[in-house]
């Protein structure tokens, strides 16, 4: 006859794990920037779907931004997931005259309202989860919040990243990629909310034109906050989509075993 372990033993004193803490009570889900991340963004959604976490609000930023109001519009984690794997460079790839970027965002703009009506979602108010972005706008030159309005010049304005694509004019401000100023969606964050943020590497062909910004994007801990940062990630570009379902298995992947591991004294900010 086995020995019985300490959990059954003691059943007060079994590990608690990273998924009990969220389970716990309402958490907002934060998707950070960072260069074609969104594919492992979508496998962390289809981490948290398959353990039952169901975040009460999301916050996106650039590539966080695309996969956080897709799956907020309605997506199910592994529709998203089958929408962005089958990508291709020909779908958002429209180069034009330079007139501040290399892309117009014309096909992008009409990739995202094609996906967006499979959920049949176009305003912020209409998500099944409340959703906010962040952009960067140029002329304030301050991060600024977007959770009203029309879903999709949102998410594109949020996804604009400087070079790449021409500046995105929307509700009179000229905007660009919120990871400019805010990587990881802190203006859009409430001070005592509980957070599960899913922070992504810098890879930006950008990130070493931004060397005084380092002190702004670095990831603040705090009380109620738990961070999932995920190592080894294949690096994904328009040139090297292929990478894409890499990112994604090992992301989803890694994110399983981590909800699943016991909690420790550094798990959540304090």
């Amino acid at each position: 006859m086995g020995t019985p372990d300490v959990a059954e033993l003691h059943p007060s004193r079994a590990a608690r794990t990273r998924r009990d803490w969220l389970a716990e009570g309402p958490f907002t889900l934060a998707l950070g920037a960072g260069f074609f991340g969104f594919f492992a963004h979508t496998g962390v959604l289809q981490a948290l779907e398959r353990a039952g976490l169901r975040p009460q609000r999301v916050t996106g930023v650039s590539a966080g931004a695309l996969a956080g109001g897709l799956w907020a519009s309605g997506l199910g984690a592994d529709e998203l997931a089958e929408e962005l794997l089958a990508l291709r460079r020909p779908d958002f790839w429209d180069p034009g005259l330079p007139l501040g970027g290399l892309l117009r965002g014309k096909k992008f703009a009409r990739k995202l309202e094609v996906i967006l009506g499979k959920s049949g979602t176009s305003y912020f108010r209409d998500c099944e989860i409340p959703f906010a972005t962040v952009a960067y706008d140029v002329l304030r030159r301050a991060p600024v919040v977007l959770d009203q309005g029309r879903l999709a010049p949102a998410i594109q304005a949020s996804c604009t990243v400087p070079l790449m694509f021409r500046p995105l004019l929307h509700k009179r401000r000229v905007l660009v990629d919120g990871g400019v100023r805010d990587r990881n969606g802190e203006s859009a964050l409430g001070a005592g909310d509980r957070v599960l943020l899913h922070a992504l590497p810098t890879t930006s062909p950008l990130r070493h034109l931004r060397a005084r910004e380092r002190d702004a994007q670095a990831i603040r801990a705090g009380p109620g906050r738990m961070i999932l940062q995920i190592p080894e990630l294949p690096r994904v570009s328009p040139f090297r989509l292929e990478q894409g379902p890499l990112a994604l298995e090992r992301a989803r992947a890694w994110t399983t075993e981590w909800l699943a591991s016991p909690m420790t004294s550094s798990s959540v900010g304090g």
